[in-house]
């Protein structure tokens, strides 16, 4: 088999980087291990065996699996409860159960992290609402506090919020990642200071936050430092690339009651739900889960040297400190992102042979490009890039089951845009 070679360029300047990322990638590995205590801790605290994996059909009464596993999600994240659901069909999806779930007609959603990802839109509807049935139809207001310029979070503002609208104010909602924002991505720390304000100025706001990307990027998860919610998809980071479908959420026993009655119906809850067989590979996800989150931090550490070594703007540095596992390139042109995206497809396991193109993709206001060659169709833990047709034309890359598999697509894709540059 003759393989595609690589610019000596490429090569030499991924050489350069393994070298320069060497005491990093050690670290990812220490938090690999960390993170991997905390789940065999779970896992063997609650007694894991063989009769968890059994599937249950129907009404799902009794699902000795699935109870186990919310009670592990729990224990690791550091909340009083969770639930873990395949049925649960993306992040936007299990995002929308919390919302709904802690809302009532009349309250008011603060995001203090400026506008939510673009496919939370139709959800809140105060903005680019075309249909019916969102928070703003029921009668949920909505408010949001814009990020600083430098990215920060501005947190006079928040509490002069929180003293403005009272009690009114349900949830205050933070978005941990960057979404299709140049922005930096808050870490758990900067999370518990938002709650520290939060809790100073009401008592009765809930704070929830997208989780999304962030699992297992840190030793601990926004529950340690006092969110009551936190939310995220069983194809990003918590599923380890096994899982085919799901989402999470975990926190305060009172949260998480209220957002099983929006998953199912108030009076049913986490009673029922049947897990059809699915089980064993939620299971398994959630031990791959540290290491798989690991790769994907090895990845885009590589691509942030390789891609500013190249002259593009990265966030973050390669050797800057990582709260999740997206990293955004800046390609200047429209042209550049898609070369970086015909790049990564290339490099993919699944379609390798075809070409992504923008389009027109539902949920968002600008036409997206996305390579995504993956097992599990929209899954962001196997490696991925997308982003919108707009200026600076940023690709936001994430994922990488393995960081070999993640190297050769990343080079792939550089190379691709050393071509359209020369």
């Amino acid at each position: 088999m003759n393989f595609t070679p690589f610019s000596d360029k490429i090569l030499s300047l991924t050489k350069e980087a393994e070298a320069a990322l060497a005491e990093r990638f050690a670290q990812f590995d220490d938090m690999a291990f960390r993170g991997t205590q905390r789940v065999l801790t779970a896992f063997a605290e609650h007694k894991v065996s063989e009769a968890h994996f059994a599937g249950t059909n129907g009404y799902g009464y009794d699902d000795m699996g699935r109870d186990t596993l919310d009670k592990i999600y729990a224990d690791v994240f550091g909340a009083e409860a969770a639930f873990v659901r395949h049925s649960i069909v993306n992040g936007t999806n299990a995002l929308t159960i919390g919302l709904f779930g802690l809302l009532r007609p009349g309250d008011i959603l603060l995001s203090v992290t400026s506008r939510p990802y673009d496919t939370l839109n139709e959800v809140i509807g105060a903005e680019d609402h075309n249909g019916n049935g969102s928070l703003c139809d029921f009668g949920v207001g909505y408010n949001q506090i814009d990020l600083l310029p430098d990215g920060g979070v501005d947190l006079p503002a928040i509490a002069n919020a929180l003293d403005t609208l009272g009690k009114k104010v349900k949830v205050v909602f933070i978005q941990r990642s960057k979404g299709y924002l140049n922005r930096k991505t808050l870490s758990v720390d900067e999370i518990g200071e938002i709650v520290k304000v939060v809790r100073a100025h009401s008592d009765t706001a809930y704070v929830m936050v997208d989780n999304c990307y962030g699992e297992f990027t840190e030793d601990r998860e926004p529950t340690a430092v006092g969110a009551d919610l936190i939310v995220g998809s069983l194809i990003k980071n918590p599923g380890g690339g096994m899982a085919e479908s799901g989402g999470y959420l975990a926190g305060t026993a009172r949260a998480v009651e209220l957002a099983s009655y929006r998953l199912t119906s108030p009076g049913t809850g986490l009673e029922v739900g049947a897990t059809l067989g699915q089980n064993r590979s939620l299971y398994k996800g959630f031990f791959y889960a540290p290491h798989t989150t690991a790769q994907a931090l090895k990845t885009a550490a590589l691509a942030a040297y390789l891609f500013e070594a190249l002259g593009c703007v990265v966030e973050p540095r390669w050797n800057d400190d990582r709260h999740d596992i997206i990293q955004s390139v800046q390609c200047k042109t429209k042209e550049g992102l898609c070369a970086f995206c015909r790049g990564i497809q290339s490099g993919s396991p699944v379609d390798a042979y075809v070409t992504p193109e923008p389009w027109a993709m539902p949920g968002y206001k600008d036409e997206v490009i996305m390579a995504a060659g993956a097992f599990v169709q929209g899954a962001s833990i196997e490696l991925s890039a997308d982003g919108p047709i707009r200026p600076p034309y940023t690709a936001y890359l994430q994922g990488g089951l393995t960081y070999e598999s993640g190297k050769y697509a990343i080079m792939r894709a550089a190379d691709e845009m050393l071509a359209g540059m020369n």
